[in-house]
């Protein structure tokens, strides 16, 4: 989905600009380097850019900031078809990443996988027809102790199955926002039944100072 998959040129928009209030915060990005460095705020650019416009970052939007940053643009596209962040061709309004690198495989992420890809009826690296859903597979999200995963938009749900997978983009489909984390009732990444340590520790009560 990212690196050199281009959109095709019926879907390369003609010109990009930062609406104002994104243009209030690309110059506050800006601002936040010396002199001669502003190059360094490309990655935070490009992801504003990409925001603006519907999760794509089309060449033009990949132009203008080079065009703010003073750099030559085939620059700032070697960063964004080198970071799997930057999407050069259009996806869904709710873009799924399902990780299945190998803790959330051996947590059974290839159930995961089909249950996206049954209840939207499209497949991995498809989008739906009404534009709202791309389904991909990603490699490690630093999530492991919850596996298994999926990264919608900035949103991480953890500990899934079948069914709440299903729930969540059910959730979606209606216009709600599914809470984010654990689907099981893990209090974050906390072992699932419960302490299982000093679950009747009392220390002395000369412990603490003694001196002993």
């Amino acid at each position: 989905m990212s690196g050199m998959h281009l959109a095709p040129p019926e879907l390369q928009p003609k010109d990009f600009a930062f609406t104002a209030e994104n243009l209030a915060k690309a110059q506050a990005i800006i601002a936040k380097y010396p002199a001669g460095r502003q190059r360094s705020a490309t990655l935070p650019l490009l992801d504003l850019a990409q925001r603006q416009h519907d999760n794509g970052l089309p060449l033009a939007a990949i132009r203008h900031v080079a065009e703010m940053l003073s750099v030559p643009e085939i620059r700032v596209l070697e960063v964004a078809s080198f970071y799997t962040m930057y999407n050069l061709a259009p996806v869904g309004r709710h873009f799924v990443q399902v990780c299945t690198t190998t803790p959330c495989w051996l947590r059974g992420s290839d159930k995961i996988v089909a249950a996206c890809e049954k209840h939207l009826g499209i497949q991995c690296g498809e989008t739906t027809p009404d534009g709202q859903f791309t389904v991909i597979e990603v490699e490690c999200l630093g999530a492991c102790v919850n596996a298994p995963m999926m990264q919608v938009g900035d949103d991480f749900y953890e500990d899934l199955n079948a069914d709440s997978t299903v729930k969540i983009l059910q959730g979606l489909q209606r216009g709600e926002k599914p809470q984010p984390g654990p689907q099981n009732g893990r209090q974050t990444s906390a072992p699932l039944g419960g302490p299982t340590t000093l679950l009747s520790f009392n220390p002395p009560a000369n412990a603490a100072g003694s001196g002993e």
